[in-house]
This record gives structure tokens, sequence and C-alpha cells, in this order.
């Protein structure tokens, strides 16, 4: 025994010390319990005053599509009766056959399976590299080309209508689905989403370490970016392609009813002199399918999604 540990032995003997050198110590347990949140690692159950709540807001959401569900199995008389009917009529397949003949939605859903999907697609792969040009990479003129391109989120689209127009024409595009397609290719709005997230996800040390084992911008944004980018990218994906299938205004000015996309086609149920509210409701009833259809589908994996990125971050 050497004289160095006696008073460390003695000071160790007094009661209440030993106690106090393990929770100063960094390998006692209770240390680091001082960092952490008081309800870190405990399971929140929602008590019944969440489950009313949701169950009113799940209601209120629905109901739009419950309505036009009832609005499209019964007839025209019934839907502008006063009070309207609540529950399904017996004319739902009846008006979605007719719907679907008039309005050619076959080849209307077709097109714009396409345009939505490419339009989808491309905006998630251009906003995703902009967004890592903007976030991580250092170059000159980056904060210029950034406001521009906010800068672009404040200028109406209707403004740029006729000379768009005009150059789709001269393109020999007019009346086709490219017309619809290349205007749209990116947003402004993802390419500054993108560039949100990544800024506060991607750490510069991994981009960093990229660049001292040799590989390259593109190298780097494959292999790094993409597996951290995924969660933003199924939400913007989603977006993107929901606003790309329901929109009208442009496709409605740069195609005609020989190629359209569903919301211009759609417009032939209400061109009579007499509109036929069922009918009209059932054909937006099979607008909305494909929709539903995709996010039942992927609903799970773009919430899944979310969830990991709000955990990594």
């Amino acid at each position: 025994m050497t004289t160095d540990s006696i008073p460390v032995q003695a000071a160790d003997a007094r009661p209440g010390v030993a106690k106090k050198a393990r929770k100063d110590t960094p390998s006692g347990g209770r240390r680091r319990g001082l960092f952490r949140h008081p309800g870190a690692g405990r399971q929140h159950h929602a008590g019944p005053v969440a489950y009313i709540l949701l169950g009113i807001a799940a209601l209120f959401s629905l109901f739009p599509l419950y309505w036009t569900m009832v609005a499209a199995s019964t007839d025209n008389t019934r839907v502008t009766q006063t009070p309207p009917p609540f529950l399904p009529g017996p004319h739902l397949l009846e008006n979605l056959g007719k719907a679907w003949q008039d309005a050619a939605l076959g080849k209307a859903m077709l097109n714009s399976l396409i345009v939505a999907g490419v339009i989808a697609l491309s905006t998630v792969l251009f906003a995703t590299l902009a967004g890592f040009a903007f976030a991580k990479l250092r170059f000159k003129g980056r904060n210029i080309l950034l406001m521009l391109v906010i800068g672009t989120m404040m200028v109406p689209p209707q403004l740029g209508v006729v000379p768009l127009f005009m150059m789709m024409t001269e393109l020999g595009w007019g009346q086709k689905l490219p017309a619809v397609i290349f205007p749209t290719l990116v947003s402004a709005v993802g390419v500054f989403f993108m560039r949100q997230y990544l800024s506060e996800a991607l750490p510069d040390e991994l981009v960093e370490a990229g660049r001292v084992d040799g590989a390259h911008s593109l190298r780097i944004f494959w292999s790094i970016v993409l597996p951290i980018a995924r969660p933003p990218m199924a939400v913007l994906f989603m977006i993107t392609f929901v606003h790309a299938w329901n929109d009208f205004f442009w496709p409605f000015i740069v195609l005609d009813m020989t190629n359209p996309t569903v919301p211009v086609a759609l417009t032939q149920l209400s061109a009579g002199y007499v509109r036929d509210q069922s009918l009209i409701m059932a054909g937006a009833l099979l607008g909305t399918l494909p929709l539903l259809a995709l996010f039942i589908v992927f609903g799970r994996q773009i919430v899944g999604g979310i969830m990991q990125g709000a955990v990594k971050g």
C-alpha cells in the first residue's frame, strides 16, 4: 500500500463522499440523467380529449369526400333538393360509367399520370441538387442566385402565361403534353424547401470527409446527400404530384379536349345548358381515386420518412 492511496481511502470512508464521487464521475449513471429531458424514454399515451379532437378533425376532413360519393350516387333532381341527401343512392356505378365515357377519362388519367409523374420526379431531383448546392457548396454569387430563386415565388404565374404560350407555340408543342411538363420541371418552393432541410440535417463534416476521400460533388450527392434527404424528398414528391395532378389553369390554356388531363376533361361534364351535378360529382370522384390509391400505397413510407427525418433532426 502506497502513501498516495491513503487519503483517497480515507476520503472514501467518510459517509456521503463515495456517493457524491459516483454522482460526479462521468461513468456514473446518474450524471448522464442530469442532461436528459425529464420525459425522455417514456411512452406517452393520448388521453380521451386527444382522441375526441382527432376524431372530429378526421370527420371534417373526410366529409367532402363522403359528400362527393353521396352526390355521385344519386340523380340530379335529388342532389338539388333541400335538404340534400346524406345517404348514398343506388346510381353510383351508373354515374361513374357515364362520367368515364362522356369525359374520356381513360386517356385523361393516362395523360395526368405522365404529367404528374414526370413533374414530381424532376422537381425532386433538381430541387435536391439545387438545395444541396445552395446549402453546402461555396461559389460566387450563391446568395444572389438564392435570392433570385426566392424572388420568383413572389411573381404571379398568370403574368407569364402569354409569353409562355407563345414560346410553346414556337417550339411546336401546342396541344401537347411537353407544353405542360417543361415549364414546371422544377419549382422555387422545392429548391428552398430542400435547401432549408439540408442546411440543418447534413453536417459539414460529412461533406468534408467525402472531399478528403477524393469524391467529387456528384459522388457526394449520390452517396451522402440522397440517403439523408429521403424524408423531405418523399414529402416533396407527394406534394408536387398532387399539385400537378390537380393543376387546371395552365393545362386548360395549352391543351384541348383531344389530349386533356383530368381537370381539363372534367369540364366536359359541365359544358351542357343544364349541369348534371351528380355526373360532375361522379367525375370528380373518379379523378380523386388515383390520389387516394397513391396515398394508401405510399402513405406509410411517407409518414415514416417524415418521422425518421424528425428523429434525425
